[in-house]
């Protein structure tokens, strides 16, 4: 039997993170992450689509980016604190954002 989506989500996001998929039977809900990872704790989230003013605000700061800037969406809830506000960027970003230099 072919594994569901969104396990294969989960170990695809782990080998580009560098980490290992930690199996549902090996968690409690919220104990631990999706991903086992020495340095982010991650949480994979897979649906149909993703909100299209989600998708547009990352379009928008794609479009406006300039000279190697990374483009980012900060979002924000009305009356909470900023330190709360949430930042998204996309994985290929994140990965080139923390990935280590090559070496010379």
């Amino acid at each position: 039997m072919a594994d569901p989506a969104w396990k294969r989500t989960e170990r695809a996001i782990a080998q580009r993170l560098g980490g290992r998929r930690v199996p549902v039977s090996g968690r409690a809900r919220g104990a631990t992450p999706d991903v086992a990872h020495a340095r982010w704790s991650v949480e994979v989230k897979q649906r149909q689509t993703l909100p299209a003013w989600l998708e547009t605000a990352l379009e928008q700061a794609q479009a406006a980016a300039r000279n190697g800037q990374v483009p980012i969406v900060v979002l924000h809830a009305a009356g909470q604190a900023h330190a709360r506000d949430v930042v998204l960027l996309r994985l290929a970003d994140f990965l080139a954002l923390t990935s280590d230099p090559p070496s010379p």
